[in-house]
């Protein structure tokens, strides 16, 4: 045989260097769940190793992980019921506990990038994520309070916007009053392929921001779809998005891979919790070796195509890499 592939597995020098995806902390985004209040580390039941936090922990939290070499964050906040209503008018309240969290963070650590979450769903008393009349999601009325919304996220210090609620025209509306407010460096990373999953349960029971009523399939994808896929891409991409992701990822590999063949920007995809619990569960009955297949599924997304992971296994990957 003049062809023996196994000659470049032969020893663990070989295989590094002709190792074709590379996958550090600095593809990372850690997703941080924020409550109101003080002392607070409130472990999620469905999702273990992650955690709610009160600002002043989550400052902590947030230093071991810039010392683990973790500097993208996003939060996401978990608003009391009595604080939401229809117009999801907390969201941009100048006593709103998120906004004043996302400026101490960058306050305290000024050089770490910070997303934020852009969708009405925590703040609405209905749970969903565009402003609902008689039963329906109107999508140009939301359109108006995801761009009050951003506007105070900028105005927090927040370096990335993340539109969250496939609301069609989002990302141009955001774009154009970011701009109008001279924020032309905040960027926009768009969740541009967001399926109507079965993945999310473990996220919803962490900020109890699940729907009132109905279900979010008039605005999230399809799973069964993937063309599709490329029409939200094209459109985020005319409409200003500097970066586009997928969500969820480990069932959408080839949509990741899509995206990332058609297109001239950064990809990114979200390793979403119902994946992330799945992996902790099994280790901890003994069924996965938690550290290589937490590996793995990482290296999955980032060989399909991402150049950045939103994943809850962030803090663990990076202990992992130091050991």
């Amino acid at each position: 045989m003049q062809i023996r592939p196994r000659r470049n597995r032969k020893s663990p020098v070989i295989r590094d260097m002709v190792q074709e995806t590379k996958l550090g902390t600095e593809n990372l985004i850690y997703p941080l769940f924020l409550e109101d209040g003080v002392g607070i580390k409130r472990e999620i039941s469905s999702l273990p190793n992650n955690f709610r936090w009160s600002i002043d922990l989550l400052l902590k939290e947030i230093e071991e992980c810039i010392d683990l070499g973790i500097n993208t964050f996003d939060i996401f906040p978990a608003v009391n019921e009595n604080l939401k209503d229809k117009l999801a008018s907390y969201s941009y309240a100048s006593d709103n506990f998120y906004l004043d969290a996302i400026h101490q963070i960058k306050g305290n650590f000024p050089d770490c990038v910070l997303m934020t979450d852009v969708a009405m769903d925590p703040y609405s008393s209905d749970g969903h994520d565009g402003f609902v009349e008689n039963g329906k999601i109107i999508n140009d009325k939301t359109l108006t309070i995801l761009g009050k919304m951003s506007i105070a996220q900028a105005q927090a210090g927040a370096d990335i916007i993340g539109p969250s609620d496939m609301m069609d025209g989002r990302v141009g509306f955001i774009r154009q009053e970011l701009d109008r407010n001279d924020f032309q460096e905040v960027s926009i990373m768009s969740y541009t392929a967001k399926y109507a999953s079965a993945f999310y349960s473990p996220f919803r029971d962490a900020l109890d921001s699940a729907p009132k009523s109905g279900d979010k399939k008039t605005y999230q994808m399809n799973p069964a779809n993937k063309r599709e896929a490329l029409l939200e891409a094209q459109l985020d991409f005319e409409e200003g998005a500097d970066m586009m992701m997928v969500k969820p990822a480990l069932c959408y590999l080839d949509v990741i891979h899509l995206l990332k063949e058609n297109f001239d920007i950064p990809i990114t995809a979200y390793n979403v919790s119902g994946e992330c619990a799945m992996v902790y569960a099994a280790s901890q009955n003994g069924w996965l070796n938690y550290e290589a297949a937490m590996t793995e599924m990482l290296l999955s997304i980032k060989r399909a195509g991402a150049d950045g992971i939103l994943t809850y296994f962030a803090k663990d990957f990076a202990k992992f890499c130091k050991k």
